[in-house]
């Protein structure tokens, strides 16, 4: 991409500001009108060093109002963020709806510079790229806009630009042996930078090149595209809620390019298990005292461990989570209690805020409740729209592959009791004083909706069982039995793993 691009372009000063003035106008409109329609704005500015990144991201800012903008320059991870997932700490940046996040560097240094740099393999730099090309579509797909400029310059431009910031005294600290070593290496990260941009060039996130030799006619290209993307964005977002929501029932539900592993349906589980409280005392003795073994052993192999519970109302969830965490050191795990959604976070992508929980390398996170809100309480109750809970399978399945490619052990489990068990259970909770906390309205609501959560159950349970994440359905009928199997389950994938 980069051999296609002339930098020879040039702007003269009387052309610059004819142009530039209405353009940067119409981005301070510009910036009300994504405000008040609930446009999330990602602007991300790459290219060479001393290409002109901080100038050229200094200017725009400065025709925005500072309240509908964050500004981040992006650093090397620190070590504590070399402990989570590499997408981890950019998930965490990204913009609430109606404001813009720029980006003075991003995700792109760590598959572009340093691969050239050698700080990564290849192989581990184009993985990292398809991360980032699933990351930038769940976003694009959610409603955000994504600007990518990529700033370039010649070896020799770059040379006398390094040169220039050394020799004066007030700009010297900018300018470090590494960036003379770089120079010199500049073919190789040419080459580097060219596949990147090849790689990540899509559709819903294209590259935008910018000849950036004269500042100027940088700049002018620069505000040209900010303000003709915008534009078009917001009349394609008015467009589509103008239009009636389209029909999709007759579509088939997909799980994107995963393998699946089969599991039963919800009816054909059998829930006739039994066991005795002498066996089940026996067993959660021996199973909680192998646990704590096992999650020091994880903790020095820095493998982290991912627990998702889900299940009916008064399925055992939390009896069952408290078994399980008896065996473990306090300081190595979380119990991560998911509610409704909060404001903030209905104003992002709806996997951010499990992006914010997950656990260090070594640590166990166990979430009561998850993710899968999306396609069970969300689909059935109308609180997403048919479009997005049906493209959360793939989403929800790309995210468990980020985990699974980190490293992480993913168990998921689905507490399963049939019908007349969970009646008998919420009876008996209301006629228990210190139990009365743990029923309420909507249990009875989502009652009346059985037979629609366990289609939506079924579709999950099919659609989400991949090699890496499969789901495993705890018989709770009898409650004994459903916490030793779960205890049992976990004991097993880790040693599996370490």
């Amino acid at each position: 991409m980069l051999d296609k691009l002339n930098l020879d372009v040039t702007m003269t000063k009387e052309a610059y500001r004819e142009e530039i003035k209405p353009l940067k106008e119409r981005l301070a409109v510009l910036q009300h009108e994504v405000k008040n329609n609930g446009l999330p704005v990602m602007v991300i500015f790459e290219g060479w060093s001393a290409a002109g990144k901080g100038s050229v991201l200094s200017d725009v800012i400065l025709q925005l109002d500072p309240r509908n903008f964050t500004a981040k320059s992006t650093q090397n991870p620190t070590t504590e963020e070399k402990r989570e997932p590499f997408l981890w700490r950019h998930w965490r940046s990204i913009p609430r709806a109606g404001l813009f996040a720029i980006y003075d560097r991003s995700w792109y240094p760590e598959v572009g510079a340093a691969r050239a740099e050698k700080l990564v393999t290849s192989a581990a730099a184009l993985e990292k790229m398809d991360s980032i090309n699933v990351f930038e579509r769940q976003m694009a797909d959610d409603g955000a806009l994504i600007i990518k400029f990529f700033l370039h310059i010649s070896q020799k431009e770059q040379k006398k630009r390094l040169d220039g910031l050394a020799a004066n005294k007030s700009t010297a600290w900018r300018v470090n042996k590494e960036d003379y070593r770089n120079n010199k290496q500049y073919h190789n990260f040419y080459r580097c930078y060219d596949e990147m941009l090849e790689r990540t060039h899509t559709t819903h996130a294209p590259w935008h090149l910018v000849p950036a030799h004269d500042l100027r006619a940088a700049l002018a290209e620069i505000y040209r595209t900010l303000v003709g993307r915008i534009e078009a964005a917001l009349a394609e977002k008015k467009a589509r809620e103008a239009a009636p929501p389209p029909d999709l029932s007759a579509l088939p539900l997909s799980a994107g390019k995963f393998t699946l592993v089969q599991r039963p349906t919800l009816e054909e589980v059998f829930l006739g298990q039994d066991m005795e409280r002498e066996e089940y005392r026996k067993r959660l003795k021996a199973g909680q005292k192998k646990l704590a073994k096992l999650h020091n052993a994880i903790y020095l192999k820095k493998i982290p461990l991912i627990i998702a519970y889900e299940g009916w109302d008064a399925a055992g969830k939390g009896g069952n989570i408290k078994r399980l965490t008896e065996a473990l050191d306090p300081r190595g795990y979380e119990v991560i209690p998911i509610a409704s959604p909060t404001p903030p976070e209905k104003e992002r992508q709806h996997l951010w805020r499990f992006w914010n929980a997950l656990p260090k390398d070594g640590h166990i996170a166990i979430f009561d409740r998850t993710w899968y809100g999306r396609v069970l309480v969300e689909r059935v109750e109308g609180f997403t729209t048919e479009a997005g809970w049906r493209r959360a399978y793939r989403e929800l399945n790309e995210f468990e592959a980020e985990l699974a490619g980190w490293g992480a052990v993913v168990l998921k489990f689905w507490l399963h009791i049939d019908k007349d068990e969970q009646l008998r259970r919420f009876k008996a909770r209301q006629e228990t004083p210190e139990k009365q906390w743990k029923i309420t309205d909507e249990d009875w609501r989502n009652r009346e909706k059985w037979d629609a959560y366990q289609v939506a159950v079924d579709d999950m349970v099919r659609l989400t069982s991949t090699g890496f994440a499969p789901w495993t359905i705890i018989e709770s009928q009898n409650k004994l039995y459903g916490r030793i199997k779960a205890i049992e389950t976990v004991i097993d994938a880790i040693e599996a793993r370490v």
